[in-house]
């Protein structure tokens, strides 16, 4: 019997901030389709490219797991390069591609997905990281940031911190780390969990700035999850600021 496809894992690198998300849209470009698009010229057949995670339109990934189907064979040196040339001028780029067996799913085999949020707080425009960051144009405190979101690890209903369009079954979650680190102007919220809810990370990125601004207390997080209300939750961060950092399996 004839094999159907073969199965490759990618590591994939990308600026979320032209696409409407990884997923692909009936009416805007995403970074699914940029990938399947290339596979599909160069192997002249139809190509099924899959991520580890869903980010929305505008979010960044340093290394998105992926698994993509082709109609054929093909040296896994040779996906990386025909991908990234056909790929072009698009800002995504292949880090590295493998063969593996058909067992492999990039979203259902992943044990843990890591995200960064990112804040630059200064008055000044971002010309570096222009689109990479939010630009917060006021002081925040890191500790007390970090202190609040102790309250959200572990097992929670996640339901304030859930958007209203979110698909999950169920609003529990549980969030393995949340850590907060400074440099300077520079402040990165790292997550890390088995899984998130829609626009998780963004919501509690959102939340901890009021923390950090001085607006809420540890308390008040803690009082916004336990309400289960979306209601209670601090705005949602803006995309640009989040990264979809790694998967891991």
């Amino acid at each position: 019997m004839e094999r159907p496809f073969w199965r490759y894992r990618l590591e994939i690198e990308y600026d979320g901030g032209p696409f409407a998300g990884w997923q692909r849209q009936t009416n805007a470009l995403s970074v699914q389709q940029v990938i399947e698009d290339a596979a599909a010229k160069f192997t002249q057949g139809t190509a099924h490219c899959y991520g580890a995670g869903r980010t929305d339109t505008g979010v960044h990934a340093r290394a998105m797991t992926a698994h993509l189907d082709l109609p054929k064979e093909v040296d896994p040196f040779t996906v990386q390069n025909a991908l990234n040339a056909l790929i072009r001028p698009h800002p995504v780029a292949i880090l590295s591609a493998e063969e593996v067996s058909e067992d492999f799913h990039a979203r259902f085999s992943a044990k843990e997905r890591q995200y960064l949020y990112r804040y630059v707080t200064r008055r000044a425009p971002l010309a570096l990281e222009a689109g990479k960051a939010w630009q917060v144009p006021y002081a925040l405190d890191a500790e007390a940031m970090a202190e609040a979101a102790q309250h959200l690890v572990g097992k929670h209903d996640f339901t304030t911190f859930r958007s209203s369009h979110c698909q999950s079954k169920s609003p529990h979650k549980s969030i393995t780390e949340i850590n907060v680190t400074q440099d300077e102007e520079r402040i990165d919220l790292f997550l890390r969990a088995p899984s998130f809810l829609h626009n998780q990370v963004r919501s509690i990125a959102g939340t901890l700035d009021r923390v950090g601004a001085g607006r809420w207390s540890a308390d008040d997080v803690k009082d916004a999850l336990e309400a289960t209300d979306r209601t209670r939750c601090g705005p949602v961060a803006p995309a640009e600021g989040l990264y979809f950092l790694k998967a891991v399996y």
